[in-house]
């Protein structure tokens, strides 16, 4: 699958999963922007390797629950690379708290990062692609908690199960415009965010009863988003595609 020529913002890229989706995407042909937050080093390593990709890059720091941020990402954006093609909205946070201990900051934390900052970063970037009268292809980054839940996670539950809700919701809005979008909703993964509460006995012990018998690695995740961002999943939209190794069907 080639994307030569297209332009892809990746938020949250600096590290796991949004660093593995600014790789496969540089593979593809894509040039990239890498939204980053707290880690200047990480993401300048990955712009690194996207220019040793023959591709070009750019990095966009922005807090995705700050709207204004936001849009001033997209914005740098389109100055620096040029219309944008494909949005990879995969900034998130997870941090982990007792349902009967968490109080409204925490629930607020992640739902403005998770779910109002990929519906508004999808519309900032959808006003683009129209503008610029070019179709164009929004992947959102759900989990598989949105539909299994997660010890300690209500809020990111909740937040995700939003993802996916509004992935439906805009693919309707946005076909008329040649817009696509489409959701993943990742299993366990070989990246950090499981490791924050769980020791690695715990995760070994997860990753044996997926059916397949592992973890997915991020590349895996991020093969996946290449595809339904490309014309092979042209008539493509609206949809949930789960990269769990089978974990429904245990």
């Amino acid at each position: 699958m080639q994307l030569g020529g297209k332009v892809v913002l990746v938020t949250g890229a600096q590290q796991g999963i949004g660093r593995a989706m600014a790789l496969e995407f540089a593979a593809a042909g894509a040039d990239v922007a890498i939204n980053w937050l707290d880690d200047d080093s990480a993401a300048q390593s990955i712009a690194d390797e996207v220019r040793a990709q023959g591709q070009r890059t750019l990095l966009v720091q922005a807090d995705m629950g700050r709207l204004e941020q936001v849009q001033a990402m997209v914005s740098s954006t389109r100055e620096g690379l040029g219309a944008i093609d494909i949005l990879i909205n995969n900034a998130g946070v997870f941090p982990r708290v007792p349902f009967l201990e968490m109080m409204e900051g925490d629930w607020d934390h992640v739902l403005d990062i998770n779910l109002k900052g990929s519906c508004f970063c999808a519309q900032y970037v959808a006003q683009t692609m129209i503008a610029a009268g070019r179709p164009g292809s929004i992947v959102n980054i759900a989990s598989g908690a949105a539909l299994r839940g997660s010890p300690r996670g209500v809020h990111y539950a909740a937040s995700k199960g939003g993802v996916l809700s509004l992935t439906r919701a805009m693919a309707l809005e946005l076909a008329p415009h040649r817009i696509r979008v489409n959701a993943i909703a990742p299993g366990l993964t070989d990246t950090a965010q499981p490791r924050y509460g769980s020791s690695e006995a715990e995760i070994a012990e997860m990753a044996r009863a997926i059916p397949l018998g592992r973890m997915a690695q991020p590349d895996e995740i991020a093969r996946a988003a290449v595809f339904l961002a490309s014309d092979n999943a042209g008539f493509i939209t609206g949809q949930t595609l789960h990269v769990n190794g089978g974990s429904y069907l245990a």
